[in-house]
């Protein structure tokens, strides 16, 4: 595979926002299958709404590709997601590490999984339940 594709999609989401959405389809297949550890989507219309919905949550949201590599048809990169969200961490920069799995079909992509930690993502920013996941991993690392 070229790394011109890769490229590409690095450029596009280093410029994605809520108003550079149309982006999308510069990248994504139309029958693309998009799935994270919190969402599935089929199709490039609800890959749409699903940004929109994302990038309507929060004040900021980054990307960091840190390295990519190629296989066939297949390309994994590795990033950092820095974002800012109004009702988690007191609105401070959350940073999660992690990596997407594409898999392109002609020039555009046809599958992207990504993998992430929801808990970095998440659920240790919210409000006392963050408080909880955090004693609970003390308890079992025993530090």
């Amino acid at each position: 595979m070229s790394t011109a594709k890769v490229e590409t999609f690095v450029n596009i989401y280093q410029q994605l926002n809520k108003h550079t959405l149309h982006l999308l389809a510069d990248i994504y297949h139309h029958d693309i299958v998009f799935s994270d550890p919190l969402h599935k989507v089929s199709g490039l219309s609800q890959l749409h709404e699903y940004f929109a919905d994302l990038y309507s949550n929060v004040t900021e949201c980054q990307f960091d590709i840190k390295s990519s590599h190629c296989s066939g048809d297949n390309a994994f990169v590795y990033w950092v997601m820095s974002y800012r969200h109004p009702k988690l961490a007191s609105h401070k920069k959350i940073d999660v590490n992690g990596h997407s799995h594409l898999i392109f079909n002609g020039d555009k992509i046809i599958t992207h999984q990504d993998y992430f930690d929801v808990g970095e993502l998440l659920y240790r920013h919210i409000p006392v339940v963050g408080s909880v996941i955090k004693l609970i991993d003390k308890r079992a690392t025993g530090v």
